[in-house]
């Protein structure tokens, strides 16, 4: 009887069990579906604020009236730092996030978007960045790596990022990691767009490549560019990367400008390019000028004109691998 008696009772918990588990799983389902499309809605509304940017320039600013220059001679957007990266890279030494007081600053002087940069794997500076409502981060080879084996799960975050590729498997990784836009890495700092055009001319031919495989071979090349193979086969499928696209690192010049919007550039990063000129103001809307009428050679020389010496360049090759930047992160 006792022994009877406790088959009923372990039949009627299990399914209790089972009901309650039921219930909790059709629950937590329900819960994690609408988590998803939430997140892949905010994805997509960040993809189109990047959209939104294309074609145009984005210039590193280290004050407000920095940053009113830049509005002012057309930058779509600003980003807002303690030094440029030449700065950076002279002084040497750990780059960290900028002080919350210049951004703030710089935020309220213009009405065009503000970005500001993290160093890879710092998900606290982000939090302080998404906290100071900043528009977009970047997730930056240029300050000193706080994680040299992970970056920042962009998926925890609601503000759009943009992050730094100097091949297709790299810009992948990002993409899945949840960056809204991608630039080439180049050598920032330098004044040398050599790095910057390798990367662009990188990136373009490994994605030409894609478009040329069978389906049947993609996954084959999902693991060659180690980049998820969604992210692969869209791009086997479009011929293009499923965000934008900027040039960044070493460009100082209109001419610089507009080679990279010729390479295929959606648009660039000018770090140390303008206001480390003779002429900041000519610059900033010179180059301006260079990324709209890239392909309009009578308007480059004409834009080109006057503008006083560019920044102090530095040759690449003198440079010793440490003091490589674009080499930070994989």
């Amino acid at each position: 009887m006792h022994s009877f008696f406790v088959s009923i009772m372990f039949r009627l918990t299990c399914h209790y069990l089972i009901d309650t588990i039921d219930v909790k799983m059709h629950t937590d389902i329900d819960t994690i579906v609408r988590r998803s499309r939430t997140m892949n809605e905010r994805y997509e509304l960040n993809k189109n604020l990047a959209q939104m940017l294309k074609g145009g320039v984005i210039m590193d600013v280290t004050t407000p009236e920095q940053a009113i220059i830049a509005e002012k001679a057309g930058a779509v957007a600003v980003m807002a730092l303690e030094r440029v990266p030449a700065d950076i890279r002279a002084r040497g030494g750990v780059a960290r996030m900028s002080d919350p007081k210049i951004i703030k600053e710089i935020k309220a002087a213009v009405s065009i978007p503000v970005m500001a940069k993290v160093r890879i794997g710092h998900f606290v500076e982000a939090q302080i960045l998404e906290a100071l409502g900043i528009d977009f981060i970047d997730e930056s080879e240029v300050l000193t790596p706080a994680d040299e084996m992970y970056h920042i799960d962009k998926w925890a975050f609601k503000i759009p990022f943009v992050c730094g590729a100097r091949n297709l498997g790299e810009a992948l990784r990002r993409i899945g990691e949840g960056a809204s836009m991608i630039r080439t890495k180049g050598e920032a700092g330098t004044g040398n767009v050599v790095e910057a055009v390798r990367h662009m001319r990188i990136i373009n031919a490994e994605i030409k490549r894609l478009t040329t495989l069978r389906e049947d071979e993609l996954m084959a090349a999902a693991k060659e560019l180690q980049a998820p193979y969604e992210l692969v086969k869209y791009v086997a499928q479009h011929g293009r990367l499923p965000v934008v696209n900027f040039a960044a690192g070493g460009i100082a010049t209109p001419a610089d400008a507009a080679l990279m919007m010729q390479l295929g550039a959606d648009g660039v990063f000018v770090g140390s390019g303008i206001f480390k000129s003779q002429n900041p103001e000519k610059m900033a809307e010179a180059i301006v000028k260079a990324v709209t009428y890239y392909d309009k050679p009578e308007i480059l020389a004409e834009v080109s004109e006057g503008l006083g010496e560019a920044m102090q360049s530095i040759d690449i090759r003198k440079l010793d691998e440490k003091d490589l930047y674009a080499s930070r992160g994989w």
